[in-house]
């Protein structure tokens, strides 16, 4: 075997540590970018925030041109104005970089608005916490308080028990007629209905404890302890017929039943919200709509003067300083690239879903993220990085940005529609159906297929679901 040296000429993407941070920071949310920088700001000596106070000679902003961060896509609504063809996303950057007003990221005194400490990190409490608390109160013996405690462990995250009295009866080795005691004084505990056996022992519990009109409750209480099979199926003819009363004694009791919650443990316990801060904010100036970044959402940038001054030599210590310039540099200018980028995809999301913002969810339409990565010339990949866990905040209202993306069906003229705008058109429906007859999948599709939508029963019940849209037989009202 000959060998031999030979030349080959080739292109390649080399993933290099600064590409890596830009493409991980365009796919962090806003709260997690924040934590990002304030880790940066914290191990990075070169990189300040600016507060917005008159610079001082120690940590002035290097001169620069200013960042284009308030770009605006102006549509005419009427008029059908096409998105620009070149947008000034590629800018020049520089070592000061506006992300936002200053404060956004936790300053001196800014904690004093703030729960303290030990708030922001206790543990969440559960239903058995709250539970036990609560016998901590009652006067129970040492036995029923053990039994209670068994009670207590044994009810699930919904509020239901889980096991018997005879279970408890046989373990504890006392009589069932205890345990049962001991189960009732903890029936009678917040939040109404815990402890229960079932649904219709849930919900009899709820009733014996609000106030009300006394036959009407005792109404109530007869359909969820002996009929509760018949109020499942909305047999509600059959129901009035089995308890002898007229349709407005039923209808009372019934509206009495639905404002009871069938899972009265998930009142405690439950899972912090999620806070949520738009990157983009989306309004009406005059007939127009403006697409601009939301400045407050970021603190403000700047490179320590300082410190920078220090970089030019060679020793270890300047050695260190340069690379943390070097670092700070690249940092800011990945944060301009990652704005950047999200004013461009919102830009031009907003100016293919102009309709949206003029009509409603029926008018949204049909895109995928192909539709985007073409009109802004970046890949498919990228897109979707952009629009994962990103917010813009409308007229209409708070939307990710992957709300406006959804799939189509063909309709009777060749075009598509989108199937966020009939899961719309589906919600109207049925909002505005006859209770007692409400429209059943088949109906829809018929409605639609008349409407020039064609889509088949099963679409319909998938859309439908989607949309947390119960079936026909449960919404059937009196």
């Amino acid at each position: 075997m000959k060998q031999g040296l030979e030349l080959k000429l080739g292109q390649h993407l080399a993933m290099t540590p600064q590409l890596q941070q830009a493409i991980r920071l365009l796919q962090l949310s806003t709260l997690e970018l924040r934590q990002e920088v304030q880790g940066m700001l914290e191990s990075n000596p070169l990189l300040d925030e600016e507060n917005g106070e008159e610079h001082g000679g120690d940590a002035e902003p290097l001169s620069a041109a200013g960042t284009d961060t308030d770009r605006q896509l102006e549509l005419e609504p009427d008029t059908g104005t096409a998105l620009p063809e070149d947008l000034p996303v590629d800018s020049q950057w520089e070592d000061v970089f506006d992300l936002g007003s200053a404060g956004a990221i936790a300053q001196p005194g800014a904690d004093e608005d703030l729960p303290d400490f030990e708030a922001r990190n206790s543990r969440e409490q559960t239903l058995q916490d709250y539970l036990r608390w609560q016998a901590d109160l009652t006067p129970f013996s040492a036995e029923d308080r053990a039994i209670a405690e068994m009670i207590i462990d044994a009810i699930d995250e919904s509020g239901y028990l889980a096991g018997s009295v005879e279970e408890f009866a046989d373990i504890l080795e006392v009589p069932a007629d205890r345990v049962e005691a001991v189960l009732q004084d903890v029936q009678d505990f917040d939040p109404p209905g815990v402890g229960a056996r079932g649904l219709g022992e849930c919900l009899s519990l709820q009733l014996r404890q609000i106030p009300g009109e006394p036959s009407q409750i005792l109404l109530a209480r007869r359909v969820v302890e002996e009929h509760l099979d018949l109020l499942a199926k909305h047999d509600y003819a059959r129901l009035g017929q089995v308890l002898a009363v007229n349709e407005e004694d039923l209808r009372g009791a019934l509206l009495l039943i639905g404002s009871l919650n069938p899972r009265p443990g998930e009142e405690i316990g439950s899972v912090s919200p999620e806070y949520v801060i738009p990157d983009v904010t989306v309004r009406w100036s005059g007939r127009r709509l403006r697409v601009e970044l939301n400045l407050e959402a970021m603190p403000r940038l700047r490179i320590n003067r300082r410190y920078a001054e220090m970089a030019s030599g060679k020793d270890a210590a300047h050695r260190y300083i340069q690379d943390q310039l070097n670092e700070a540099r690249w940092f800011i200018k990945s944060l301009q690239s990652r704005q950047e980028t999200i004013l461009k995809v919102a830009t031009a999301i907003v100016e293919r879903q102009r309709e949206f913002f003029l009509h409603g969810p029926e008018a949204m339409r049909p895109m995928v993220l192909r539709d985007i990565a073409e009109a802004v010339e970046m890949h498919e990949s990228t897109i979707s990085r952009v629009t994962n866990q990103k917010y813009m905040t409308t007229p209409r209202g708070l939307f990710e940005f992957k709300y406006f993306f959804s799939s189509h069906v063909a309709t009777d003229t060749g075009g598509a529609a989108s199937a966020t705008a009939i899961r719309a058109v589906i919600l109207k429906l049925v909002q505005s159906e006859d209770s007692r007859h409400p429209l059943s999948d088949a109906e829809i599709a018929k409605i639609l297929s008349e409407k020039g939508v064609q889509i088949a029963r099963r679409t319909v019940a998938k859309y439908r679901e989607g949309a947390n849209i119960p079936a026909a037989s449960q919404r059937r009202r009196l």
